[in-house]
């Protein structure tokens, strides 16, 4: 058995793939739901506030997933 190689999270995701998660998670209101709603899991911003400010992209989508229980499958 060789070694154990862990991967590492960079943080990084594509904004394009973020907005794909987005569509397929949350269908024709994923642009509402990124301008509108805010996240605790954010610090009080929306979507848009958070990656305006410079926030990963995987962190705002981990935030979404939590914030609005988007099940694991789409995750």
């Amino acid at each position: 058995m060789g070694p154990v190689v862990r991967r590492r999270d960079t943080w990084s995701m594509r904004l394009t793939d973020f907005w794909e998660r987005m569509a397929a998670a949350f269908g024709p209101h994923a642009e509402s739901l990124a301008e509108l709603h805010v996240f605790s899991e954010l610090g009080g911003r929306t979507v848009v506030q958070a990656l305006a400010d410079g926030e990963p992209t995987l962190r705002v989508w981990r935030a979404v997933c939590e914030g609005m229980d988007v099940p694991s499958v789409r995750r």
